[in-house]
């Protein structure tokens, strides 16, 4: 088992509207892309209880094999400004990410 943070090259969130978080996860090879996408671990259950949500608030999981990226969209537990949302751009939500484990 290897950790995403120690696979991926790059791992970033931000705002997709202000109701919305994508979370982008792009791999330096085809070959650890591979590894990523075929684990299974990619599913929406395993992405909501990451982030305590509700399942259906984990909206899409695309695979874009020509960039070798995992693109995640879901829904933000409180809109962008609202009283309670502490990170107004959506930048900082990635690492519960972070140890996913990949084998």
């Amino acid at each position: 088992m290897t950790r995403l943070s120690e696979l991926a090259s790059e791992l970033s969130s931000k705002n997709a509207g202000n109701f919305h978080l994508v979370f982008d996860i792009v791999f330096e090879d085809d070959a650890t892309y591979q590894r990523a996408r075929r684990s299974g671990v990619f599913t929406r259950e395993r992405i909501a209880d990451l982030y305590g949500a509700p399942t259906d608030d984990v909206l899409d999981i695309i695979y874009f094999d020509p960039g070798h990226a995992i693109k995640i969209s879901m829904r933000r537990l409180h809109a962008s400004g609202d009283p309670g949302e502490t990170d107004v751009f959506g930048a900082q939500q990635y690492p519960p990410l972070l140890g996913l484990e990949i084998p």
